[in-house]
């Protein structure tokens, strides 16, 4: 008898299995999810190599583990905790020490993040990429989105100033200067730019010197993603200043809105991220924290 006649079979087995798999997950995460969560946050490093794996392990059995021929699609019908599997995928991917990406590991992560958050990114767009697609992230503090806007007159809620005041605002203006030209003409798409906005050595990129102006237009607001590849968090972001300078060994900076969305505070306030282009010409694309589809 042919292999092919116990597929019902084996798939009403394997199926029973994923449903006991998720059951048991569910148990392991009510009893120790506080453990989860310290590791989490103070053992990165060991979180994803170890922690991660686990909750892999748990989340399916072998006969239905994922490998390199199951979809996403597969994965979406399936109700597969689709964060797991990124971190995962990116764990795998990525180098362990923090360096500039190759060509093909950056396209083997635009791919993965273009198909998994439905929409273009890229390490290079319209000719023009930045120094780094893969560093180290340090806090920034509050810009200033008009002229007159103070630390009294920055946040929209009393949840946002009990949050983010503590931050403070930068003495200087960002690369471009202000968001908006004044409080009257902000609109929520201005305030949106400076609360989710990150620093990046513009003034890096390769070809910036030959053609300053040209290269600053282009990197005004522009729209990009970041992503936490320890826990699978990404914001849709925008470009909003330049730095940090080269000597801090960092790559880029974030909004305080930013770094707490990205568990990227951890008192030094400094963690690799991933950072690429979001190809969207008719800025359709909303900025804040972003889910996979």
């Amino acid at each position: 008898m042919s292999q092919r006649n116990y597929k019902p079979h084996y798939e009403h087995l394997k199926n029973k299995w994923q449903d006991r798999h998720r059951e048991i997950q569910k148990e392991i995460l009510e009893k120790h999810g506080e453990a989860f969560h310290w590791l989490t946050h103070h053992l990165r490093n060991f979180s994803v190599g170890a922690v991660g794996v686990l909750l892999l392990s748990v989340q399916q059995p072998s006969i239905g583990a994922r490998n390199s021929t199951t979809s996403v699609q597969e994965e979406r019908e399936k109700g597969i905790d689709k964060t797991t599997f990124l971190v995962h995928d990116l764990f795998n991917t990525i180098p362990k020490e923090i360096r500039p990406l190759t060509t093909e590991e950056e396209d083997r992560i635009t791919a993965m993040l273009s198909e998994r958050f439905g929409f273009p990114v890229k390490a290079e767009i319209y000719g023009k990429r930045l120094n780094l697609s893969y560093g180290r992230i340090g806090a920034e503090q509050h810009l200033a989105r008009y002229p007159g806007d103070t630390m009294a007159t920055h946040f929209a809620t009393n949840e946002d100033a009990t949050k983010y005041y503590s931050s403070g605002m930068a003495p200087g203006l960002g690369a471009w200067r202000y968001f908006a030209p004044s409080r009257s003409e902000m609109t929520q798409k201005e305030s949106d730019r400076e609360k989710y906005y990150i620093a990046v050595q513009t003034f890096l990129a390769p070809g910036f010197h030959d053609s300053v102006r040209e290269y600053s237009e282009f990197f005004k607001f522009r729209k990009m993603l970041v992503v936490n590849p320890h826990n699978g968090k990404a914001m849709v972001v925008v470009i909003g200043d330049a730095g940090p300078a080269e000597w801090t060994g960092k790559g880029l900076g974030g909004s305080p809105e930013v770094m707490k969305y990205l568990e990227r505070v951890d008192g030094k306030a400094v963690g690799p991220v991933l950072y690429f282009f979001i190809d969207d010409p008719n800025d359709t694309i909303p900025l804040g924290p972003v889910e996979m589809k």
